[in-house]
């Protein structure tokens, strides 16, 4: 709706300007659809590396402030990559014995992906059909932000993952180097980054 979409990425995700021309803005459906997942776990194929970090960003960006810190993700693609190392298209011939086609477009990526976790769930026993368990299998790394420029370090405090300050506690930061938060907040960083960093601001400043 906004820009038009070129033919080579067309070729890949099945998305044409033909498809989307009439369709609203994503600015226009935000809160509607912020409103439809309140409360949901979220799954999909690299979706905590992709798609979940794109939605937060996308949301700020329409000015919806979605709280996602307390939902679960399952990612296929962690669970398939710990277990069978491979892509979307071999892991479904792999559980599913198909052959997927039409890759890439939103409605066979999708269902392939949820017949492949249902066969990994078959398949490996130590496997639980238990959305935090598997949410639990699906981290890389225990992440605040999607970015992971912030994590949990063993102790349950969060700590940057970056730069001259790695491994160090984030409030303990902000505290002796004032000047970083705004460093950060005026950086190219995430958006969905800022808001985890002001948060524990905030949440510093009334303790």
């Amino acid at each position: 709706p906004e820009m038009p979409i070129p033919e080579k990425v067309t070729a890949i995700h099945g998305i044409s300007n033909e498809d989307v021309k009439d369709a609203p803005t994503f600015n226009e459906i935000a809160r509607s659809l912020a409103n439809e997942i309140e409360g949901c776990d979220l799954a999909g194929y690299n979706s905590i590396r992709f798609d979940i970090p794109l939605l937060a960003e996308e949301f700020l960006r329409a000015g919806v402030d979605i709280d996602l810190s307390k939902r679960k993700f399952v990612d296929v693609q962690v669970i398939f990559m710990k277990m069978e190392p491979r892509t979307l298209t071999a892991a479904y011939k792999f559980f599913a014995g198909k052959e997927l086609t039409d890759a890439h477009s939103a409605e066979a990526d999708t269902l392939a992906t949820y017949e492949v976790l249902q066969a990994q769930l078959d398949r490996y026993p130590n496997l639980e059909n238990d959305i935090g368990k598997l949410a639990e299998f699906s981290a890389h790394n225990r992440n605040v932000d999607f970015a992971g420029r912030i994590i949990y370090n063993e102790d349950d405090v969060e700590v940057f993952n970056f730069g001259k300050y790695k491994g160090k506690p984030v409030r303990e930061v902000l505290q002796s180097d004032p000047g970083y938060f705004g460093w950060m907040m005026n950086g190219d960083f995430p958006l969905y980054t800022k808001k985890v960093l002001t948060s524990i601001k905030l949440d510093s400043n009334k303790k």
